[in-house]
């Protein structure tokens, strides 16, 4: 990049932000903490909403060099009062926004797939043109970066066609698969672009989290405290530990990545999301399963009242559990879709717009000030 060249990279964002007059060192703390809350709120709301980058949530509040520099210093235990603001003030709103609206965002993903599908590549695809800009210039995109970008388009193609080609046998649950949900949702906000929620939507733990963090907080509202431990041991806790690592062990990786190799590594961001579509085509719902069906690792028989349940647990299936199946869209339909496409890309878009006025410059003269 030549110096006349102002456009802001993931690098020049990081070693910048030290320079401009609102950093965290000069900025007031209850101002920090109010645009942390705001970046939080908006950062949980993306990791519901597969297609929205926590990363740009973060750029539209102002906060995320910040809040970038924030996690390297405590992952290297440097507790400096200003970071430790920002970092509780987004990470408790993020959790509380997250708490209280995964219910709502999950019934709607189950009841109108196809419509929330829609929104969320439209979303997704609106953050192509963000990556693009960290990237820079036309003279910016080498071989490297179309390579990685390659690399990148058909990674995500065949992690969606695996996904696509799962059956209603396969469990979308368990530990381990939990623990890699939240290390790839944490890393997801860490790089704009990234849409945590749509790396769990492609995984096919989207809908299992959800519906998990809002049966735990149901349970714990009615004080059922054997409701309660299910979804906290299976879901809440190794999702919570997985989101822990990766903030501290993919960020830093992330970083290190960007720091050596960030055309490359933008690339294959821009491959990814891409490619993300791929497993968000739209037209396809719920299917109730059959009596003797294989779900989730049970039998599927029918209850005594003739509704179905699962054979070894005895607990009844729910439409969060149906497999999905392709069904042939209506003119309408289709019209709509291409509308909520068109909307969702829209509005990442704007969110990319706002957050692009919040952005520090690289500076134009040498800095010799120390960060």
């Amino acid at each position: 990049m030549t110096p006349s060249d102002h456009r802001p990279t993931i690098q020049t964002m990081q070693t910048t932000d030290s320079r401009t007059p609102t950093d965290t060192n000069s900025t007031p703390l209850p101002l920090l903490a109010v645009r942390g809350g705001i970046g939080g709120v908006l950062m949980g709301l993306a990791n519901l909403v597969p297609g929205i980058s926590g990363g740009t949530m973060l750029l539209a509040a102002g906060v995320y060099p910040r809040f970038i520099n924030a996690i390297g210093e405590v992952t290297t235990f440097k507790f400096r009062k200003a970071s430790m603001v920002l970092l509780g003030s987004v990470v408790l709103t993020a959790l509380l926004a997250i708490v209280l609206l995964a219910g709502p965002v999950k019934d709607l993903v189950v009841h109108h797939r196809w419509v929330m599908y829609s929104l969320f590549i439209g979303l997704t695809l609106g953050g192509v043109p963000v990556v693009w800009r960290l990237i820079g210039g036309r003279r910016q995109h080498t071989l490297s970066v179309w390579i990685a970008a390659g690399v990148g388009l058909i990674a995500m193609g065949l992690l969606a066609y695996v996904q696509m080609q799962g059956d209603g046998g396969v469990e979308r649950s368990g530990w381990v698969l939990m623990f890699l949900a939240g290390v790839a949702g944490a890393s997801a906000m860490i790089l704009p672009g990234v849409s945590g929620g749509y790396l769990l939507l492609v995984l096919g733990v989207y809908v299992p989290i959800l519906s998990g963090i809002a049966v735990a907080k149901d349970a714990a509202k009615a004080g059922d405290l054997a409701g309660l431990s299910d979804p906290v041991l299976n879901v809440v806790l190794p999702v919570g530990l997985g989101v822990v690592v990766g903030v501290v062990v993919v960020s830093n990786l992330l970083k290190w990545l960007l720091a050596r190799y960030e055309k490359p590594t933008l690339g294959v961001l821009l491959g990814l999301l891409l490619g993300a579509v791929v497993g968000l085509w739209p037209f396809q719902q719920g299917v109730a399963p059959q009596p003797g069906a294989n779900l989730k690792g049970q039998t599927v028989v029918l209850g005594d009242a003739g509704e179905l349940i699962f054979k070894q647990s005895g607990k009844p299936v729910e439409p969060d559990d149906y497999p999905t199946a392709v069904f042939a869209p209506s003119s309408g339909q289709i019209t709509g879709a291409v509308g909520l496409i068109a909307g969702g890309f829209l509005v990442t878009m704007l969110v990319d717009l706002i957050g692009s006025g919040k952005r520090p410059t690289p500076p134009t003269e040498p800095d010799d000030t120390r960060s």
